[in-house]
């Protein structure tokens, strides 16, 4: 949106600042009433009631309601493409599931565990379950309370243990495609999904490496007790899949389609077909028990299939640690997400109609002297966000749209925000121990945020590269150059 597409209105900065207020305000308060459940509605609630006092302003404004909704709709529609491949990373997620790849990859990344290379061994294995997930909830609830224990045995300090383990979660977290928060950062930016992941790596892969550093150093200067013992969770799942080194062609094959820049909907899918015929082939048992059958029949096969990429579903283990780890959501384990997306659209579209956005953007370029002063500014959005509406989605959502117009101002292509969004917003959720992520990991992990803060270096080592880069104009993509 350029300066001539603004909408002609007198509002002011302090009526545009209203709504955000407004918001910020309802979304503290479900955080204090509903707790972690304030993402099953209130919050998406919290947007549409923003949006609300957002339309009245547009009222006094002499702004038709008409008008406010059709920028409403404009605003829905440029997520369709990610709500659609939000969708599609459900589907991935059970086929994968069922399939044998997750249980693959959490299965020979527990053999790389020792007592002397503990703690960065810790890092890299929940980097890659929370790549293959692209949750580091479930990580830390599975593996991750794992890891502690077997830390703990070791006589390693609990808050090192819970650093290494949320680095390596939220690594995965940031650029796993089956992650909420790395569909929401670029659909909030204006890019997709694919480009967003791209470009993120160059500052999320020296911050996992500094960590990765970092802890092997600290590693190494530690006495550890006895030995790692991995053998009772690899048994448990042996005794429900197959595990094979075949079954790694799958993912070889989306990330190959995904540096060949194939369409994010086309290598999901893709993925998501092929995962199936490796279940039919590799778990046919397990496919006999998603589908509800008592043999492997066309319908049985059909209704296994389509349960894993629709539906919740779950393989059970001996293992009851791997119980959250091995379930999936499905499609419908999604729709949170696209709710949040929907009404943070609804928002967005009532603010844009009524000047808002645009009278709080050029409040920002104002303020912010330079490219540096922009991305430290996004930065600054998202750690308040975090610290204020306790919830990273928002702290995504809210900035994302603050900001969009600011950097297409500048020249900067929207990559550039949507980086940002998640080097500062989805990382430092956890830092905040009233934020639903911070009391959350805290919880499962049984490690105080204060106690595991000073260990989660990638989470704080993020925010910090990200400005580096700004500050040296390193990887900073203008418009002009796509």
């Amino acid at each position: 949106m350029t300066d001539s597409n603004a909408p002609e209105t007198s509002i002011s900065l302090f009526e545009s600042l209203i709504p955000v207020i407004v918001l910020i305000s309802l979304l503290a308060f479900n955080v204090y009433v509903f707790g972690d459940g304030a993402l099953s509605g209130s919050n998406q609630f919290a947007l549409l009631l923003a949006g609300g006092v957002a339309a009245l302003m547009g009222f006094k404004e002499k702004i038709s309601f008409d008008k406010m909704i059709k920028t409403v709709a404009g605003n829905i529609e440029s997520t369709s493409g990610a709500i659609l491949i939000l969708l599609f990373v459900g589907a991935l997620s059970g086929t994968w599931l069922i399939s044998g790849i997750i249980p693959a990859m959490i299965y020979y990344g527990l053999d790389i565990l020792s007592p002397s290379i503990f703690l960065p061994a810790t890092v890299v294995i929940c980097s890659i379950i929370s790549l293959a997930t692209g949750s580091s909830w479930t990580t830390s609830a599975t593996v991750g309370i794992a890891l502690i224990a077997i830390g703990n045995s070791l006589g390693f300090n609990l808050g090192m243990v819970a650093g290494a383990v949320l680095s390596g979660a939220y690594f995965g977290d940031k650029l796993s495609p089956m992650s909420d928060t790395t569909n929401l950062a670029p659909a909030m930016a204006g890019t997709d999904l694919f480009t967003h992941i791209r470009y993120m790596m160059y500052t999320t892969i020296p911050s996992i490496v500094i960590t990765i550093i970092i802890f092997a150093v600290i590693g190494f200067s530690q006495s550890a007790k006895g030995e790692v013992d991995t053998s009772i969770m690899q048994a448990a799942i042996t005794d429900a899949f197959n595990i094979n080194g075949w079954l790694f062609i799958v993912p070889v094959v989306v990330i190959a389609l995904i540096v060949r820049k194939t369409e994010p909907l086309i290598a999901l899918f893709l993925g998501t077909i092929l995962a199936g015929v490796f279940a039919l082939i590799f778990q046919p048992g397990i496919v006999i028990k998603v589908g509800e059958g008592s043999q492997l029949d066309l319908p049985t096969a059909y209704k296994g299939l389509m349960n894993a990429i629709t539906v919740p579903a779950m393989v059970e283990t001996s293992n009851t640690e791997l119980a959250d780890l091995f379930s999936s959501k499905g499609m419908s384990g999604m729709l949170n997400t696209i709710w949040l997306i929907v009404c943070a659209m609804v928002f967005g579209g009532f603010m844009e109609a009524i000047g808002a956005l645009h009278k709080i953007s050029a409040a920002l370029l104002k303020a912010a002297k330079g490219v540096f002063g922009l991305f430290a500014s996004t930065v600054a959005s998202c750690l308040t966000l975090n610290i204020t509406a306790s919830d990273q989605y928002l702290a995504i959502v809210v900035p994302g749209k603050m900001f969009k117009e600011a950097y297409k101002k500048k020249g900067l292509a929207p990559e550039n925000l949507s980086r940002t969004l998640e080097d500062s917003g989805t990382v430092t959720s956890v830092l905040v121990p009233w934020n639903t992520c911070g009391a959350y990991q805290s919880n499962v992990l049984g490690v105080d945020v204060l106690t595991y803060l000073p260990f989660a270096f990638f989470n704080y080592i993020s925010p910090f590269m990200t400005l580096l880069f700004a500050a040296l104009s390193i990887k900073i993509k203008t418009l002009t150059e796509k």
